[in-house]
């Protein structure tokens, strides 16, 4: 699996204690237990400084408790993305990247070279006021937006034609 590439999160201890605080609230008002494997599973996405797959949240998580399961992983990724402690990824893909919030900024556009699986997340501070401005021209509150170029490396133009046969 490729490293995708992207600005490292300022995780510390106090901010893995505030998203296992809001995980916690947020379960109680789902009605949803406090597991020690959720708990893992959160821990693990948070410590991950990079883009995931599910499977390599398995393995992470396992590494933490080794009784969390695969089930538990493709049910708990769901809860972690609608409390925004996790952001999920389509690239287009048979599998969805994802990445742990930190608190990151939601103005922040990815960009997905498609040769390579490789996701940059760059910076885009007219995201927030573009999302913000078109649900308020409808009467709505944007919560949430997305802007994601699929990419490949640029080629030379030489490096696209056929050879001639002079």
């Amino acid at each position: 699996m490729p490293v995708p590439d992207h600005e490292p999160a300022d995780s510390s201890p106090e901010d893995l204690e505030a998203a296992r605080e809001t995980f916690r609230t947020y379960l109680g008002k789902k009605g949803l237990r406090v597991t020690a494997q959720r708990l893992a599973i959160l821990e693990a996405a948070f410590r991950n400084e990079e883009h995931f797959t599910a499977e390599d949240l398995l393995e992470h998580a396992r590494s933490i408790d080794r009784s969390v399961s695969r089930a538990t992983i493709y049910r708990t990724l769901p809860i972690l993305t609608e409390c925004s402690l996790v952001r999920e990824i389509d690239v287009g893909r048979d599998y969805k990247f994802y990445l742990a919030c930190h608190g990151k900024r939601i103005d922040q556009a990815q960009v997905v070279d498609i040769e390579s699986d490789r996701i940059y997340e760059i910076d885009a501070p007219f995201l927030e006021w573009y999302a913000r401005s078109i649900a308020e021209k409808i009467g709505l509150e944007a919560v949430s937006q997305r802007l994601q170029v699929q990419a490949r490396p640029i080629r030379k133009k030489e490096d696209t034609l056929p050879e001639s046969n002079a």
